[in-house]
């Protein structure tokens, strides 16, 4: 195993590291497939601290000289010169938001396995069929059954299954909106919305938050000040802030929003997460609200299904026919898993493991950033950390990203000119929790080095 050194006189401590590395290669001194010391063990050897250790092996990967192997260690490259990776993407990721997923063996074969059984049934081939743009009639049963749980009085056809959440958002403003139209959201939302004002050429009007999310007072102001159609609300664990709307303010924006006539589009992704989930707007509200509900971040995302709750049996058909115009139908199979998913409690099970890894993780982030300010709900698996006065945003994800770790700067969320100086930090995507330990570690230890934010700043 190699025995860790420094080159004396390198530029940066890191580079010293790995020039080092790199010349007992080329010496014969390390064999090619070797595994080498755990990050903490050599900072702990050349008496530096962790985010230059992790720095170094992001440059030896960038140079070709080793290769990471989630869950193993990092290795020499077995090449005899190893050579230089081209685009090579931050060894860690941080910025994709989705669940961690279980990663035994059952899990793996628990989507064909049930696919099998489902084909193989007396009705299976009629999943390999068209169907309505509704979303079959037992795909709708199983939803509603499964979001009887949020709200009393949900019934198929008021439900329509969608291709994930993001076809579903698009959708609705398709029916609901035209260009010039104003929609109030949060001053950081989910940049899926923003994306979709783009192509339909309606407008956001951002609302102030606080702790617990948007304000209605700050509801209250746009509707009176600005002809606004739709308000659009992330209620539980919001994207990026984590804020979850208490009751009582559920019900005010519901209040606010009938008195001046407008449509509520409620998108609850994390809801499932929490063990009591509070009611949903559309309790309060439910015949101008639009309730989204999608299984990408209570189980996996590669299923892309989503479901509506339309205001009545008649929208719930309108949505149909822009679906139909756009997607035609969620995918058949995927929508038969998930609701065998439902019946056989295999989902809330599916669930019950991402919410207990995300307590596990989001404690390692307590603890690694445990002298910073950052807000997070343990159910959930992102938190967003709020950057010192001396960080830009985007340039502390640049150097985040030169690091080797990938995350999301307030800019990809903000729906006002100068947003506050914030990352969201998703904590799902790490193949396990030592790594993204190692990823956390970096970014303390980034914000630390108080040259780097000054010469970001100036």
């Amino acid at each position: 195993m190699w025995t860790p050194r420094l080159i004396e006189g390198a530029r940066m401590k890191y580079l010293g590291i790995v020039d080092a590395l790199e010349a007992d290669i080329r010496s014969g001194r390390v064999a090619h497939g070797e595994r080498l010391p755990a990050q903490r063990a050599i900072a702990e050897t050349l008496g530096v601290d962790l985010t230059t250790v992790t720095r170094a092996f992001n440059e030896a990967r960038r140079r070709g000289l080793v290769s990471a192997q989630a869950g193993r260690g990092t290795f020499i490259s077995e090449t005899q010169h190893g050579a230089p990776a081209e685009n090579v993407h931050p060894l860690i990721d941080l910025s994709m938001n989705i669940p961690p997923q279980p990663s035994d063996a059952d899990f793996g074969r628990l989507i064909p396995d049930m696919l099998k059984e489902i084909l193989s049934s007396p009705t299976g081939l009629l999943h390999l069929h068209y169907q309505e743009s509704t979303g079959a009639e037992p795909d709708r049963a199983a939803a509603a059954r499964w979001l009887g749980a949020r709200a009393d009085g949900l019934t198929p056809d008021r439900i329509v299954v969608s291709a994930g959440a993001q076809c579903a958002l698009y959708a609705i403003c398709d029916l609901l909106l035209k260009q010039g139209d104003i929609v109030a959201a949060g001053a950081m939302t989910y940049p899926g919305l923003k994306a979709v004002a783009i192509q339909k050429g309606f407008s956001i009007a951002p609302l102030a938050m606080d702790s617990d999310g948007i304000l209605p007072d700050a509801f209250e102001k746009a509707c009176r000040d600005r002809n606004v159609r739709l308000l659009y609300v992330i209620p539980s664990i919001d994207n990026p802030t984590t804020a979850t709307l208490p009751q009582e303010r559920r019900r005010s924006l519901a209040e606010i929003a009938r008195r001046h006539e407008v449509i509520i589009v409620e998108d609850d992704p994390y809801a499932a997460l929490l063990p009591d989930p509070t009611p949903p707007i559309s309790a309060f509200a439910p015949d101008i609200t639009w309730h989204i509900a999608t299984l990408s971040k209570c189980a996996t995302p590669a299923l892309r299904i989503a479901y509506v709750a339309a205001p009545s049996d008649h929208a719930a058909r309108r949505l149909a026919s822009v679906l139909r115009a756009t997607m035609l139908m969620a995918p058949p199979l995927m929508s038969a898993l998930a609701s065998r998913w439902i019946a056989s409690g295999m989902l809330d099970e599916i669930t019950r493991f991402i919410r207990a890894e995300n307590k596990a993780r989001q404690k390692i982030a307590a603890t690694a950033l445990a002298n910073l300010d950052f807000a997070a709900d343990r159910h959930g698996h992102h938190l967003w950390l709020r950057l010192p006065g001396r960080w830009r945003a985007s340039d502390f994800a640049e150097h985040a990203d030169r690091a080797g770790v990938s995350i999301v700067p307030a800019t990809a969320f903000a729906t006002v000119a100068h947003p506050v100086e914030a990352v969201r930090i998703s904590l799902g995507v790490a193949p396990d929790r030592d790594l993204l330990e190692e990823g956390l570690v970096l970014l303390a230890g980034l914000i630390d080095q108080p040259s780097l934010g000054i010469k970001a700043i100036v």
